[in-house]
């Protein structure tokens, strides 16, 4: 720098002050973007004291670090790894000191940091905020007894208001990077509560959490209580999934410390971290968050990097607000896949109880002689409590029963499937339809199983004199379509397995030929259309009377296309059979 460069740097006259001040002022109160008030701040600067090398320096609290916010005329090496403590240097003297420090030869000052060796002069002065110090603005000249009284006078008053101005800058980056975080936080709460696939959601929390913190290394390790371990389901390395799996026993490594204290652990330097286990080899820095579910620890969120004290209080922060929403995200998850491996499960079951209870009930219709039979049976859930069966005892006497259990499912099933025993185990004894009720009844109350009952329609059929006997325990009365017209058979009963010493009656009817018979189970006549309105016994008889001349195979498959059409498409109430028996 030559005398006449040197000489521009004139103290300011009194008019000349005020006015820069007042600028200064409205120059660094008019805006809130730190860099854009760094930029107005050495240009301010400038205008007073025509320097060649200019810093900011802002200080880390809570190393008592500082470093360069902003800089011109120095290299960028030195911008990117300049750390000075509070008290070392100039600056660092500056800081802790609180006052303004002016070195008219560098070389003279054995406590000077030499960034840039071609310095003879320097001037620190400290921002202070509050009384707490925030930073220093550092000036330097490559000639000595450069800087004087007025420019440390000069600066220290604008140190004050540029002061002011940087805190209030950095509160408004604060408030925006928080505000950032927090709708952030928002969207990944949503977007985790959605995901109920353990393995989906292991990744998406892997590269959401890449939008919070840019880690070098993420791993969800899972609790295994009974090995003692946490287990890594999921580790990646710059958001690539690695393919390495390891374990942490409970007691050991950060991810151990962080479970037993039951809080994050930050380690700046693993080397100097007796607690480290070496995984990663480039590892300098770690933080482990546990995952608390109903307080216990579920597992633990281990982040790496290869930069010494890279993890903050800001990320201390942003993974103690989301771990918990993970925690709940990954129990939900795992309950999600065993209520799905129990549903799978419970499937494979009930298909194989279906298939069970179709083998109980005859699959086809059986050849009974004078008459042509047709059945259906249409359960409302996988299982049903309807039953029919046919059972024959001599050319003379052939069974045909159809009954209803209280309630449907696996339970009702169930009791049908008791029942249907029960009959079977008696029918060998040839009693007449109301004895048969009443002894089923006895049966059914020594076994009595609170809350269900069964409805039952025995009937016996002579093919010789075509005299069918029957008696009914509360089932819908048989309809017999005859020459067009249609007609109930009156026979009516309590319900079987809900009163002692029941009586039954028995009722018996000459059939003829082309006579058809329909018994069936209240799921059909209560069938509900979309209004709430049921299908009844009127349609019911309509359409027997407009198909009785088809065959009953065709008959039944009408009924329940008209029952369907009915419905409209709502799901089945009740389980619904139709057992058709038409006169040769």
């Amino acid at each position: 720098m030559t005398e006449a460069t040197r000489s521009t740097s004139r103290p300011l006259e009194l008019t000349e002050l005020l006015t820069l001040m007042l600028e200064v002022s409205e120059r660094i109160s008019s805006t809130l973007d730190l860099d854009e008030l760094m930029v107005r701040i050495t240009e301010i600067v400038k205008r007073a004291i025509d320097y060649e090398v200019f810093a900011i320096f802002l200080l880390n609290e809570k190393t008592q670090e500082l470093r360069i916010r902003f800089s011109i005329g120095h290299p960028q090496e030195v911008v990117r790894s300049l750390r000075i403590k509070v008290g070392e240097g100039i600056v660092g003297r500056a800081a802790q000191t609180r006052h303004s420090i002016l070195v008219n030869d560098v070389q003279k000052d054995p406590a000077y940091i030499a960034s840039l060796p071609s310095m003879r002069s320097e001037l620190a002065v400290p921002l202070v905020f509050k009384n707490r110090p925030i930073g220093v603005i550092d000036l330097e000249a490559p000639l000595p007894d450069f800087f004087n009284d007025s420019h440390v006078n000069l600066l220290e008053l604008l140190a004050g208001r540029m002061a002011m101005a940087v805190e209030n800058a950095r509160l408004y980056r604060r408030s925006v990077r928080q505000a950032r975080t927090l709708q952030l936080l928002n969207e990944i709460s949503r977007e985790l509560s959605s995901v109920l696939v353990l393995n989906e959601l292991l990744r998406k929390i892997g590269t959401l959490t890449k939008r919070l913190v840019d880690y070098h290394r993420f791993s969800i390790l899972l609790a295994d209580e009974q090995a003692q371990t946490f287990n890594a389901v999921i580790s990646l390395k710059q958001d690539e999934r690695m393919p390495e799996k390891y374990t942490v026993p409970f007691d050991q490594g950060v991810v151990g410390a962080a479970a037993s204290l039951r809080r994050p652990v930050v380690v700046p330097d693993v080397s100097k971290d007796s607690r480290y286990i070496r995984v990663n080899p480039e590892t300098r820095s770690e933080m482990a968050v546990p995952l608390m579910h109903r307080n216990r620890v579920i597992g633990v969120i281990d982040l790496e990097s290869p930069q010494p004290n890279y993890f903050n209080d800001d990320h201390v922060r942003i993974f103690s607000t989301l771990a918990p929403q993970i925690a709940i995200a990954i129990e939900n998850a795992r309950l999600y896949e065993r209520v799905a491996r129990s549903e799978a499960r419970l499937e494979r079951d009930l298909r194989h109880a279906q298939e069970i209870q179709m083998h109980l009930m005859p699959g086809i219709a059986p050849t009974i002689p004078g008459l042509d039979v047709a059945l259906r049976f249409q359960p409302a859930r996988e299982l049903g409590g309807d039953l029919y069966d046919f059972l024959a005892s001599g050319r003379d006497r052939h069974v045909i029963a159809v009954g209803d259990v209280s309630g449907k499912g696996a339970p009702a099933a169930l009791y049908g499937a008791m029942a249907s025993g029960t009959l079977r185990s008696l029918a060998p004894q040839k009693l007449a339809p109301p004895d048969m009720l009443k002894r089923l009844n006895v049966v059914l109350l020594e076994r009595k199983i609170e809350g269900h009952f069964i409805t039952l329609t025995y009937t016996i059929w002579d093919p010789r004199t075509k005299i069918l006997r029957l008696a009914n325990a509360g089932m819908p009365l048989p309809i017999l379509v005859r020459k067009g017209q249609c007609r109930p058979i009156r026979a009516e009963g309590v319900p079987l397995g809900l009163l002692e010493h029941t009586e039954y009656q028995e009722v018996a009817v000459n059939l003829e030929s082309g006579d058809l018979l329909a018994i069936f189970s209240d799921g059909i006549t209560e069938a509900a259309s979309p209004g709430q309105e049921e299908f009844g016994s009127r349609r019911l008889e309509h359409v027997l009377r407009q198909n009785a001349q088809r065959s009953p195979q065709e008959i039944v498959d009408r009924m329940f296309d008209e029952v369907r059409l009915f419905e409209g498409g709502r799901p089945q109430r009740d389980d619904q059979t139709l057992v058709l028996l038409k006169v040769r």
